[in-house]
């Protein structure tokens, strides 16, 4: 995914953005699903045409606040390492976002659980210098190669490029 270039400072490029795996709309889709069951069957238990309506729109209901909030979440959520930021953007309507320069970081962490593993994915930790400490950003795919690409461009700002090595 591409962040938009309107919003980047002149010299900066991106090195690297994401969204959080598409692991975590698995328990919604589940949730949808389990209510799928539930209204079929009471559709079939309820002989009116009135209490059938009402349960496909108690459905409805559930489909929008279980699965389509999520995947709205998940679809503008991007987190965005650049030459000089992390930038974390969310919403659709109204939007949110919180930046910490380069500068200020201090450590790009990450942790992979057991289910992390399965998915190929992580939660990649950015502690900065602020009050706030840490940045824990879940589900992150490719989680340690993202934790590398951050890692290195935090090293080439600290001026670890400027060396000779003999070669």
């Amino acid at each position: 995914m591409a962040f938009p270039t309107k919003l980047l400072n002149e010299g900066e490029h991106v090195v690297v953005s994401t969204r959080t795996h598409v692991k975590a709309l698995i328990i919604p889709g589940l949730g949808v699903l389990v209510a799928l069951a539930l209204a079929i069957f009471l559709d079939r238990l309820v002989d009116s045409s009135v209490a059938s309506l009402v349960v496909w729109v108690l459905f409805l209901a559930v489909v929008l606040w279980f699965l389509v909030g999520p995947l709205l979440t998940w679809l503008t959520t991007t987190y965005t390492f650049t030459n000089r930021r992390f930038i974390k953007r969310s919403g659709f309507i109204s939007k949110e976002g919180r930046t910490i320069p380069l500068n200020r970081i201090s450590g790009v962490d990450f942790e992979i659980g057991v289910i992390d593993r399965i998915f190929g994915c992580g939660t990649l930790v950015v502690s900065d210098a602020s009050t706030d400490g840490r940045v824990e950003l879940h589900d992150i795919p490719d989680v340690e190669k993202v934790q590398l690409q951050v890692s290195d461009e935090l090293h080439r700002l600290a001026g670890g490029d400027r060396r000779d090595d003999g070669a």
